[in-house]
């Protein structure tokens, strides 16, 4: 974890690590991710996209797929106009990788800001409003060439003073007439037939694998139903940060928690897309992890009377795990997001 002031007063001290391609003033990855953050966002030096972005990259969203580096130059734009005076507090970078491969990273952020311009939620209110989000990208040569991108819009819709279920159903109509495809999920194979949630082979480990670890825990969880096995997974006193500003105290709050996605969407199926990690100690390990979720709304809770519809959603989440407990989770998606997949046309 860094410091951005530190961070910023250190430019031109050298490279930690092989960077090659990258600007000589960037004295690590998290450096080079925290700082043109900073700069874009808070300088309002949005024209550093075009030195810090691939002209074609990739930027997947609970949204869809964004293409080319002027969609997110536009994009900026638009989220500066309805938040110009808008402070990010990063608190955790995650990276992986290489000069040759690439480097992944995934920067966790809350930000602050003032909504004094126009959003797609209408005039200005100007309320204060706090956002969580996890953005990962993959970086070579001085450019982000793909992100993946979560944020907690739903905690923002409700303290903007909106009802979100209104601007949901409002938004998702508005978005059909333009044309706009809707996210497709399709059916999950958790189970075929009459078959049952498959399970994991050993770890082929004598010791504690991280990698498995994780998968194993997401898996035994979310696919196969065990609840019980959270007492496995996680510390007796973890907490848990989850979307719509929700905090968990303990293994019973988020068992509370995965019941209320599961009850809605009984069926649902999580996969693992993407996972890297750091160790910072023995025994101590920070991770990323991006997943996707699919599954059908067919149980009532807290997005309302059952639709039937296919819903997809994309979350990140990030672990501090020690001594072969997850101590701390931060897991974002964009519930706002779901809520317009699942408003009836």
């Amino acid at each position: 974890k860094g410091d951005m002031v530190a961070m910023m007063a250190a430019a031109g001290t050298g490279q930690l690590h092989p960077m090659r391609g990258f600007d000589p003033e960037y004295t690590d990855i998290v450096d080079y991710i925290v700082r043109i953050t900073h700069r874009i966002w808070e300088e309002k030096a949005v024209g550093l996209i075009y030195d810090t972005y691939g002209h074609n990259i990739s930027v997947w969203s609970p949204e869809g797929l964004s293409k080319g580096r002027e969609a997110v130059v536009a994009d900026t734009l638009r989220a500066l106009n309805a938040y110009p005076y808008v402070r990010i507090y990063v608190d955790d970078v995650v990276w992986s990788g290489n000069e040759n491969d690439g480097f992944h990273t995934s920067m966790r952020a809350t930000s602050t800001r003032i909504n004094t311009g126009h959003s797609i939620y209408g005039p200005p209110t100007g309320r204060r409003v706090v956002r969580r989000a996890i953005a990962n990208c993959l970086a070579k040569e001085n450019r982000i060439i793909e992100e993946w991108l979560v944020h907690d819009e739903l905690a923002v819709v409700r303290q903007l003073g909106f009802d979100p279920y209104a601007q949901a159903a409002r938004l998702a109509r508005a978005e059909a007439e333009r044309g706009k495809p809707p996210v497709r999920a399709g059916e999950t194979e958790r189970v075929i037939g009459q078959g049952v949630p498959a399970v994991l082979p050993p770890n082929p480990s004598d010791g504690f694998d991280i990698e498995d670890f994780v998968r194993r825990s997401m898996h035994d969880i979310w696919n196969r139903r065990m609840l019980n096995r959270v007492d496995a997974y996680y510390a007796p006193r973890f907490i848990g940060h989850v979307s719509s500003a929700k905090e968990l105290y303990g293994r019973g709050d988020l068992k509370v928690h995965i019941l209320g996605l599961l009850g809605a969407f009984p069926d649902a199926e999580m996969s693992v897309e993407h996972l890297y990690w750091m160790e910072t100690a023995p025994g101590m390990y920070r991770t990323a992890v991006r997943w996707s979720l699919i599954g059908t709304h067919g149980g009532p809770g807290i997005y309302g009377t059952p639709t039937g519809t296919h819903v997809y959603i994309m979350g990140i989440t990030q672990h501090d795990i020690r001594d072969g407990k997850i101590a701390e989770e931060w897991s974002v998606f964009d519930e706002f997001a779901l809520l317009k997949q699942l408003v009836v046309l």
